[in-house]
């Protein structure tokens, strides 16, 4: 099985801390963000992954190399900034299996197995998007789904604080989800033209421990507590 992590951002909101080291190989008790995201996805069968870079590629392969944790490293490098379905796009050249995991490069994830997302997977979905709880939803966007499980909305950050499901950044998907990519446009985003067109996602609701590190003060938390 295969996987792609998106790990080509610039990082300006981490300032200096990701200046010149990408997000993805900042340390965390020990180890590098990658070589936590690698642990949950071989646990669920992973033994390939793209990194979809751009940033600081020479960074990372130098770091990295064809081969982490155990794991064959492949590269869809970023010639220009294609946001997060042009980075899926560009890197899905190199994925032959499907389904396939995308995980976003600033994710930490506890006491959850990505192998939930296996078994909640079924023949004709689009994917299966990790929905995880908060208890403010504020700086992120929130996942509304039904019983079922079937995503209804996406809704962008919102200004009110309550808890609720949003996106954890961490998707199951169909090879069939590029369907739903726009023609004839390198660059597009996932969360804004893609996800609110398909009608087949499915959202798996989860507890777990999630962290997002993209900004400082959730790093410095990472830092201390995972």
């Amino acid at each position: 099985m295969q996987a792609i992590i998106l790990c080509g951002g610039l990082a300006t909101r981490l300032g200096e801390t990701a200046k010149t080291v990408p997000k993805v190989l900042l340390e965390i008790a020990g180890k590098t963000v990658l070589a936590w995201q690698l642990e949950l996805l071989t646990e669920a069968g992973v033994t390939e992954v793209a990194l979809a870079s751009g940033h600081l590629h020479d960074v990372l392969y130098e770091t990295v190399g064809d081969n982490y944790a155990g794991v064959r490293i492949r590269y869809a490098k970023e010639e220009k900034r294609l946001g997060t379905g042009g980075a899926i796009r560009n890197a899905m050249q190199q994925i032959r299996t499907s389904p396939f995991f995308v995980l976003n490069g600033d994710i930490l994830l506890a006491g959850f197995s990505l192998r939930e997302m296996l078994d909640r997977f079924q023949q004709g979905m689009a994917g299966v998007l990790l929905s995880v709880h908060v208890p403010d939803i504020r700086p992120y966007g929130e996942i509304i789904s039904d019983g079922d499980g079937k995503i209804q909305a996406f809704r962008e950050k919102q200004s009110t604080y309550r808890a609720g499901y949003v996106n954890g950044g961490v998707y199951l998907f169909d090879q069939g989800i590029a369907d739903a990519f726009p023609k004839g446009q390198e660059t597009f985003s996932m969360e804004r033209e893609v996800f609110p067109v398909v009608s087949n996602l499915y959202a798996l609701q989860t507890d777990a421990d999630w962290i997002d590190i993209g900004v400082p003060e959730r790093l410095a938390y990472a830092r201390e507590y995972f």
